[in-house]
């Protein structure tokens, strides 16, 4: 049974809720070890233990809601459903205070008001738990100035509670950093996912509007419960149809299934559109007609969803239409769609990632020169989405130079949950490390120290228009992410955009109890392994600043070779550039100088071996096979051994999980450990591979003790996955 289907309904009673739950909860009841599937994501509320549950009883008696609000009646049902699960007691729903209560409301209730509670600095999103006395009674008070709000105050104690952290003498005051903090669908209207590994898409748009899944109610939940406030529903190689009249009230269906919960629909628009499904002959932003068209289009989407969030676009890239197939720059094709949103509030997320085949020089300079001249010329609701790193969501990028480099716009981050280029679904990265990196890198721009997460919360800048976007790794698959451990990316994603400072080694233990257990004895070890699973991605993927390697179109398995497809940029030749002086892309003053769009000192340290990170040396540098490292080996040794130590740690990686299968049901472990094997297989693929094809180029021996690939370099070039997932030819 679907819990969320006993909550959907508005008209329901709490008598009837609370029946439901009483007979739906004890079945799901049981050790930290219960059966499980991955449907309930962190939001399992098992039994805590009896000394646990005895200490947090009196501190959740009753649920008193002051306040009419949806978000508030869906906090009310969510601290129910938590408390009896975690508990063992349903809590009575009641307006009488009494001691023990928790109280949930908005900062227009008179009782709330008589407390006098900082609310105000808290703005629209803001929440606040407090310990206080209400009417000579103690209680625990979650207040805010919105439901949504308030709602995200409920799940914060729910957590609390979750992983023991006290539950007395409470005063915590919690403000998102960053206004937009969305999901970016890549789904297409026929139910295929762009670089989704998790099924078909979520959206069945075919039964859509006349019925709406309980899943997505699920859905919504899950993305309050950790802070996400959008999502973009479709892809951003967009289809005009999502802007026609039949699909605005598919999205306008979902809207109303997400507004409780505080998620807002925004849409990927086609900037052909006009021409598409409008009749015109045209679809030049300046044309007065076009922006007429898009205007009327825009009074159109607002009328079915008024809240509607406003526009992603990917324009002029990958064979995408825009505004510079009309001599019109990307913030003039911007602007026209801001104005037609910009009265009913809304939103343009217009993306950075451009590139051609036009640009001789290097991709990674692409989007810096296309937009950095543009600063200051787009409209106040236009954020540019900028991607992690210069080229595209590889396993490894330093930051992208044009973070701090346009302070008179609003930059937001685009992050990728899904694992593109990480190894899919069957691979445990936690990416957590790798949003934690870029966040934490300093830009230096526009002032000295200034990191990534001070541009894009606009305190460096002063920005109030501020975001985060995340390509989403949901899907159709019953534990929705196609991998239990994928799920901690999408968890960690809503955290670190409600708090880009956010470390990721906390957030990962968060995830760990509360989607399988507290036990110690789980949690260090496991936290252990996620925070090393990336670094070993890229050590048996692309290390020492390796990048784009992998195989053709699917961007599954290693695919140093290809050098035959039509544009340059394409092949990984192009950014490997071994011969048999040595390796690497020279992106220094003596290559391409990709590194003089980096603030000063930035570039500088990237530019010299000897300061630059050799994690990062291939990226900018061009390095002889002899050069000796920091270890003492030579960059050919260091290059083997790195690889290697990719395969190795999945290996640690699999007993560590062996290890585990007391803590864990076994369902769930047996799932795991089939994809840790299927990624120890494929680690030594990745290595055996890559080294097989550099050494026909290095003409060196492997380092001592370094086991010979087990097969030769015509049966891994000769391996084709013409159907593999997310194969784009």
């Amino acid at each position: 049974m679907q819990l969320s289907a006993c909550f959907s309904g508005r008209g329901r009673s709490w008598l009837a809720v609370l029946l439901v739950l009483a007979v739906a909860l004890p079945g799901l009841a049981g050790s930290p070890a219960r059966a499980g599937d991955g449907y309930e994501l962190w939001l399992r509320y098992p039994p805590l233990d009896e000394g646990a549950r005895r200490l947090a009883m009196p501190l959740a008696s009753r649920i008193v809601i002051e306040g009419q609000d949806d978000s508030l009646r869906v906090a009310g049902e969510e601290l129910v459903r938590g408390i009896d699960g975690l508990l063992q007691a349903t809590p009575a729903v009641a307006p009488e205070v009494t001691a023990g209560a928790i109280v949930l409301g908005l900062a227009s209730s008179p009782r709330i008001q008589a407390l006098a509670l900082p609310l105000a600095e808290l703005g629209p999103e803001g929440y606040l738990i407090r310990s206080v006395q209400m009417e000579g009674r103690p209680v625990t008070v979650i207040a805010a100035n919105t439901g949504p709000a308030v709602l995200y105050g409920a799940f914060e104690w729910l957590r609390r509670l979750q992983v023991g952290d006290p539950l007395t003498d409470l005063d915590v005051r919690s403000t998102p950093a960053l206004r937009l903090r969305v999901l970016n669908h890549w789904d297409n209207l026929n139910r295929t996912v762009e670089r989704g590994y998790a099924g078909q898409s979520i959206w069945d748009w075919h039964t859509l509007p006349g019925f709406t899944q309980a899943r997505y109610v699920d859905y919504a939940r899950a993305n309050a419960s950790i802070g996400i406030n959008g999502t973009v529903l479709n892809n951003v190689n967009s289809n005009a149809l999502s802007l026609t009249a039949p699909w605005i009230e598919k999205a306008a269906a979902l809207a109303d299934v997400f507004r409780p919960w505080g998620v807002r629909v925004y849409l990927s628009a086609r900037f052909s559109a006009p021409v598409e499904i409008g009749g015109l002959a045209s679809a030049d932003p300046l044309d007065p007609a076009v922006a007429a068209w898009w205007r009327a289009k825009a009074d159109e989407l607002y009328a079915a969803i008024p809240d509607f969030g406003g526009f992603l676009v990917k324009a002029n890239s990958e064979g995408q239409p825009g505004p510079q197939d009309y001599g019109r720059s990307h913030a003039e094709g911007a602007n026209m769609l801001a104005d037609a949103v910009a009265p009913h509030g809304g939103v343009v997320m217009w993306r950075a990632f451009v590139y051609s085949a036009e640009n001789a020089t290097d991709r990674a300079r692409q989007a810096y020169e296309e937009f950095v001249p543009l600063d200051g010329t787009f409209r106040d609701n236009v954020l540019v989405q900028v991607k992690n790193g210069p080229i595209d969501f590889q396993p490894r990028e330093p930051f992208h130079p044009m973070f701090g480099a346009m302070p008179g716009t609003p930059l937001m981050m685009e992050f990728q949950i899904t694992k593109e280029y990480l190894g899919f679904a069957t691979h445990i990265a936690y990416l957590g490390t790798m949003y934690e990196e870029t966040l934490q890198s300093v830009t230096d721009r526009p002032v000295a120290g200034a990191t990534v997460a001070d541009v894009i919360d606009g305190s460096a800048e002063g920005h109030t228009l501020s975001g985060m976007a995340g390509v989403a790794n949901i899907g159709s698959d019953r534990n929705w992410s196609g991998s239990h451990f994928d799920q901690a990316n999408w968890y960690v994603f809503g955290r670190m955009a409600w708090d880009p400072r956010a470390r990721a080694e906390p957030i990962a233990r968060d995830w760990a109890q509360r989607t399988f257990t507290t036990d110690p004895a789980f949690v260090e070890p496991v936290v252990g392994m996620m925070m090393g699973s990336r670094e070993a991605v890229v050590d048996y993927m692309t290390p020492l600043g390796l990048h784009h390697v992998m195989a053709t179109g699917h961007h599954y398995g290693p695919g140093p070779w290809v050098d035959d497809l039509d544009r340059p940029e394409w092949n990984p030749v192009y950014y490997h550039r071994a011969d048999a002086t040595g390796i690497g892309f020279d992106r220094t003053a003596t290559g391409s100088n990709a590194l003089a769009q980096y603030a000063p000192g930035v570039g500088a340290r990237y530019a010299d071996p000897a300061t630059v990170d050799e994690r990062d040396l291939l990226w900018f540098h061009h390095v002889a096979w002899d050069r000796p490292m920091r270890s003492g080996r030579t960059l050919w040794d260091e290059l083997v051994v790195t690889y290697g130590r990719g395969v190795s740690k999945v290996g640690e990686m699999r007993r560590t999980w062996s290890a585990m299968e007391p803590h864990v049901d076994a369902r769930r472990f047996d799932e795991v450990s089939q994809f840790l094997a299927i990624q120890e297989q494929e680690a030594k693929w990745w290595r055996d591979a890559s080294v097989s094809y550099f050494r026909t180029l290095a003409d060196r021996p492997l380092p001592a003790g370094e086991p010979e690939p087990e097969f030769d370099l015509e049966h891994y070039r000769a391996l084709s996955f013409p159907l593999a997932p997310g194969n784009t030819h």
